[in-house]
């Protein structure tokens, strides 16, 4: 038997002091195959009295698996970092780190910093979750190099190949947020989205022209950059309020523009909601503690982030051929920033 000062214990040296096979052995440790209880039991007593632990590299190269998936944003720290502390990224990511775990692979979290890209070039993984791809995201491009299972937690825009993904129907969200707005009196309203390409502000846009239609309203729309985060925000609200001034309202799926926005409102001497109504669509921290606290929607990510799990282990073991997975309807969460003013509007 070998001793810790000499070499490693082998799977050898564990199934010979256990009088079984190696494949009984790897099937033991890893709770597979058709092993019996006691057998499984003092193999495992065995290997612990030993010192065994598996060799992770050769296993990968047996089983062609590093037992691990990322999830990874491209949203800019501007956005998903600061006072949100990442926190669209961290609610999927509890949920879905407790699914991976059930599968028996470990999560790991690339953050929306500079650098991440270069990481995805060695990170040993078996799939990858991308939060909201823009178009020709480059995250994508370097994962499909490589040969990495793939889905997306929103449509990737712009592309007639996307990978498998989970539809967040913003176009719903936003829908919902505007009716909101025009039943709580708001008459003249603007949207402030993002200047890159993702599929939640196409569906957004798409939501707020058709409504502009319905209600016979102007079209207001300005586009921010990301990066630029509440700064931009507040940049683009006050670009709104110069271009159109008797906007009552402004509809902000970006939680970092809404609370640049109402700050650039505050500044202005405009009350939130009395003089502006301001609604957003991530329901966060940022929407919770901004003052007023915004409205904003359950966009209900536990169970996103339980689909998107799902779905990835469908591309990773070949079992489904779902391209698609349809995300819970979001629900209102009304608060402050957009309820009905008993006073006189602004003129």
């Amino acid at each position: 038997m070998p001793s810790s000062s000499s070499r490693r214990p082998t799977i050898a040296d564990v199934a010979s002091a256990a009088g079984v096979s190696r494949t009984t052995v790897s099937h033991a440790l890893n709770d597979r195959g058709q092993v019996d209880p006691q057998t499984r039991t003092l193999v495992k007593e065995v290997a612990a009295r030993l010192g065994y632990s598996p060799n992770l590299r050769a296993q990968r190269l047996r089983t062609g698996r590093a037992n691990s998936i990322a999830l990874l944003s491209s949203m800019p720290f501007a956005v998903a970092g600061g006072s949100s502390r990442l926190g669209f990224l961290m609610e999927i990511a509890a949920t879905a780190m407790e699914a991976a775990l059930r599968q028996g692979v470990a999560l790991v979290l690339v953050p929306p910093m500079e650098g991440a890209q270069d990481l995805l070039d060695t990170l040993d993984i078996d799939g990858a979750i991308i939060i909201e791809p823009v178009a020709n995201d480059p995250h994508i491009a370097r994962l499909r190099k490589r040969g990495v299972k793939l889905i997306s937690i929103g449509r990737q825009p712009e592309t007639d190949d996307p990978v498998p993904y989970i539809d967040m129907h913003a176009d719903v969200a936003g829908a919902l947020l505007l009716e909101h707005l025009h039943a709580q009196g708001a008459r003249r309203t603007g949207l402030i989205i993002g200047a890159q390409s993702r599929h939640s502000y196409v569906d957004m846009e798409h939501a707020y022209r058709a409504y502009c239609a319905s209600t016979d309203q102007p079209v207001a729309i300005v586009r921010a950059d990301e990066a630029g985060g509440e700064s931009a925000g507040a940049e683009a609200c006050l670009q709104l309020l110069e271009e159109y001034p008797q906007l009552d309202s402004l509809c902000v799926p970006v939680d970092a523009f809404a609370t640049g926005a109402v700050q650039a409102l505050t500044a202005r001497g405009l009350k939130v909601p009395q003089d502006v109504k301001v609604v957003t669509r991530y329901n966060g921290l940022r929407a919770r503690e901004c003052n007023p606290p915004l409205t904003a929607v359950n966009m209900h990510l536990e169970q996103i982030a339980a689909q998107a799990i799902e779905l990835l282990f469908e591309q990773i073991n070949n079992t489904g051929q779902r391209q698609r997975m349809d995300a819970p309807l979001v629900t209102l969460v009304v608060r402050d920033s957009s309820a009905q003013s008993d006073g006189p509007a602004r003129h």
